[in-house]
C-alpha cells in the first residue's frame, strides 16, 4: 500500500493563504465614509507585507445593498459606491504585479429584486424571465385565507415566501424578501451564471467564493418542514434545500468552467455537518469545487433555537470537531478551508475565548496558532491579523446596522418577548452579530481610525487608538507579526504544514488542544491552551528530542521540557529536527 505522502495531490490553491476584504469597511479613498476599490488598491503593499497569496473581496457589484451587496442587481458592473470597472481592472493588475491573486464573490443562489430579470418576472406571468425565479400558488387555509406554500423559515426571520398581489402567486426567497432565489432547474438560468463566471475570469479574476452554493437545488415538492420549534409557525427547512437532488449535477457544470481556467473555488455550505456529503463536492476527483466553508466549528456556540441562542462548549469539543474534518479529508483525498472569522461572524477572541485587555494579544495569537497550522487553505479576515475584537458591550441595539440582527430583534418585540428574553438575545448579539466584523478597519490612531476623513457608515470601535495597523506592522511582538510568521512557516515547511498528516496529541485533555503534523520524517508539534489559568502539561515522550521552538505567543518559550506549565491561553509550535 502506498504511503499517504506518495498519494496526496499537490495544487497551487492548497498552498495558498487568503485574505478576505469587506469593501465597505476596509478603506475609504474619497471621503464618503464608505470603503471602496481604490481604497483597497492603496493598501496592497500592506496585504503583501502580511504574506498572503490571494485576496477575496466580498460583493462590490451593482446592488441596492439591502443585504450589503449580497443582493446583486447587475453581475457585470461595479456599484458606484465602490468604484468602476476600471478600478477592478487596476486591482487585478496591482495584485498580479505583487504575485497575488484575486477571488470575487459569486452570489448566484439569488439576485436582488431590482435585477432586470426579476423586475421583468414580477411585471408579467408571461415574461421570458418569469421562470428564472420560483413561483407557487398560495395554500388556502380553513377560513379561505391565502397562506404561504410551505412553512419554511427565512434566514432573516419570517417566511421564505413573499406574496405578489398582481399574479396571486408567492415567490421564494431564502434570505431577505428583496433577494428572490434563482430557479436553477431552468437551464437558461444556469447558462446565465456560467456566462457571468467566464466574464470575470476573462477579466483576469482568479476564482470565486460561492455564496450559499449548496442552496441552489431545492426539493421540487417543497414539503412542509417538521415542527421543531412549536412556538413558531415557520420552521427550518434546510433538509429540503441544503443538499438538493440536483446539487452535484449543477456543481459539475460549474467545475468544468473552473478547470478550464485553473481557477480557485471555495463554496459556502451552511447546514451541512456530514463530511460524507461534503466530500462529494471537494473530493479531488469530483471536479466540482476545491474546498468548502462548513460551519460546524464556528457554530459551536449556537444553541438549538438558532444563531442567537446560547450554547456552552468545551475545548475538548472544539478540537474534536477539528479532528473530525481533518481526519476525514485526509483519508478521503479532500481539502479543508480553515477559518475562524469572516464577514458574517463576531470576532473570534470575543466570541470564543476572551477579549479581556490583559489577554487580548495572546488569545489572538493562540487562535492563529490553532487554526493556522492545520491542514487546509488558510483564510484570514480583515482585522483578524490585528487581533480586533467585537464592538463594546455598552453599545445599544441602535448602533447595529445589519439586517439579520435587526430583523431578529424586531421579531422579538413583535412577539412580545420578555425583558429577560431581550437581554439574552442582546448578549448573543454582542458575541455573534455580523456587524462586529463589519466595523471600519483600524489603520492608525487618527480620527475614525484612519479609515475615512468623515464619519463612517458604521461606527469605529472605540479602541482604535491603541489597536491599529500602524502600531503593529513594525512591532515584532504584535499580532500582525505573529500572523506573518504563521504564513512564513507554512511556506518554509510546505511539505509538513500544507501536505502533512494531522493527528491529535493528548486527545482526552480537557484544557489543552495539541496536534502534530507529519510528513515522512518531518514533525511539527502545535500546542494551545484554551483556559485562563495556568495548566501543567506532561509532554509525550516521543517529542522529547532535538528541535526548535518556531512560534511562541508569549515570545519567550525557548525549549521543550518533560513537564511544562502553560500560562493562560499559551501557544507554541515545536519543529522536531529531522
Amino acid at each position: 500500500m502506498a504511503d499517504y505522502e506518495d498519494t496526496v495531490h499537490h495544487a497551487w490553491w492548497k498552498e495558498a493563504s487568503v485574505y478576505q476584504i469587506y469593501p465597505a469597511s476596509f478603506k475609504d479613498s474619497n471621503g464618503d465614509g464608505i470603503g471602496d476599490i481604490p481604497g483597497i488598491i492603496s493598501k496592497l503593499d500592506y496585504i503583501k507585507n502580511l504574506g498572503v497569496d490571494v485576496v477575496w473581496i466580498c460583493p462590490c457589484y451593482k446592488s441596492p445593498k439591502v443585504d450589503m451587496g449580497y443582493d446583486i442587481s447587475d453581475y457585470r458592473d461595479i456599484d458606484d459606491q465602490y468604484g468602476t470597472m476600471t478600478d477592478i481592472e487596476e486591482l487585478v493588475k496591482g495584485l498580479h504585479a505583487r504575485g497575488m491573486k484575486l477571488v470575487m464573490d459569486l452570489v448566484v443562489n439569488h439576485t436582488s429584486d431590482q435585477h432586470d430579470w426579476f423586475k421583468s418576472a414580477i411585471a408579467s406571468k408571461d415574461s421570458p424571465y418569469r421562470d428564472y425565479y420560483i413561483w407557487k400558488k398560495p395554500k388556502i387555509g380553513e377560513n379561505g385565507e391565502k397562506l404561504p406554500p410551505n412553512n419554511w423559515l427565512s434566514a432573516f426571520s419570517g417566511s421564505v415566501w413573499k406574496y405578489d398581489d398582481k399574479s396571486d402567486e408567492y415567490y421564494f426567497h431564502l434570505f431577505a424578501t428583496e433577494q428572490p432565489d434563482l430557479n436553477w432547474e431552468n437551464p437558461k438560468v444556469r447558462q446565465e451564471v456560467y456566462d457571468v463566471m467566464r466574464f470575470w475570469l476573462d477579466k483576469g479574476v482568479d476564482g470565486f467564493r460561492m455564496d450559499a452554493i449548496n442552496f441552489i437545488s431545492k426539493d421540487p415538492a417543497f414539503p412542509d418542514a417538521p415542527v421543531t420549534v412549536p412556538s413558531s409557525k415557520y420552521q427550518n427547512g434546510a433538509m429540503y434545500y441544503a443538499l438538493g437532488p440536483r446539487l452535484h449535477e449543477y456543481l459539475a457544470e460549474v467545475g468544468k468552467i473552473l478547470i478550464d481556467y485553473n481557477a480557485f473555488s471555495v463554496g459556502e455550505m451552511a447546514h451541512v455537518f456530514d463530511p460524507a456529503e461534503i466530500i462529494k463536492v471537494v473530493g479531488f476527483d469530483r471536479n466540482e469545487l476545491n474546498m468548502i466553508f462548513q460551519f460546524e466549528l464556528t457554530d459551536i456556540d449556537m444553541g438549538p433555537a438558532g444563531k442567537f441562542s446560547p450554547n456552552k462548549w468545551t475545548p475538548r469539543q472544539f478540537k474534536d470537531i477539528s479532528n473530525k474534518w481533518q481526519a476525514f479529508m485526509q483519508k478521503n483525498d479532500g481539502w479543508n478551508a480553515l477559518f475562524l472569522e469572516n464577514h458574517d461572524s463576531g470576532r473570534s477572541p470575543s466570541r470564543f475565548i476572551s477579549d479581556k485587555p490583559e489577554f487580548r494579544s495572546v488569545v489572538a495569537k493562540m487562535l492563529a496558532t490553532y487554526i493556522g497550522l492545520q491542514s487546509g487553505t488558510l483564510f484570514v479576515y480583515q482585522g483578524e491579523e490585528l487581533g480586533l475584537v467585537n464592538m463594546p458591550k455598552s453599545w445599544s441595539i441602535e448602533k447595529y446596522k445589519d439586517l439579520e440582527t435587526l430583523n431578529y430583534h424586531k421579531q422579538l418585540l413583535l412577539d412580545g418577548a420578555s425583558q429577560d428574553v431581550l437581554d439574552s438575545a442582546m448578549k448573543e448579539f454582542q458575541k455573534k452579530a455580523r456587524d462586529h466584523a463589519r466595523l471600519p478597519f483600524q489603520w492608525n490612531s487618527s480620527a475614525f481610525g484612519g479609515f475615512s476623513t468623515v464619519q463612517p457608515w458604521i461606527d469605529v470601535n472605540e479602541d482604535f487608538k491603541e489597536w491599529n495597523a500602524a502600531a503593529q506592522v513594525g512591532d515584532p511582538l504584535s499580532v500582525f507579526s505573529y500572523w506573518r510568521s504563521i504564513f512564513d512557516l507554512r511556506r518554509a515547511y510546505k511539505n509538513v504544514l500544507v501536505y502533512g498528516k494531522f493527528e491529535l496529541v493528548d486527545p482526552a485533555n480537557e484544557e489543552i488542544c495539541a496536534y502534530q503534523r507529519i510528513f515522512r520524517s518531518e514533525v511539527v508539534l502545535v500546542v494551545t491552551s484554551f483556559v485562563e489559568s495556568a495548566v501543567t502539561w506532561t509532554v509525550p515522550q516521543k517529542f522529547l528530542r532535538p528541535g526548535k521552538i518556531a512560534l511562541s505567543n508569549y515570545g519567550d518559550v525557548k525549549e521543550l521540557a518533560a513537564k511544562m506549565v502553560l500560562r493562560p491561553y499559551e501557544a507554541f509550535t515545536y519543529i522536531l529536527s529531522v
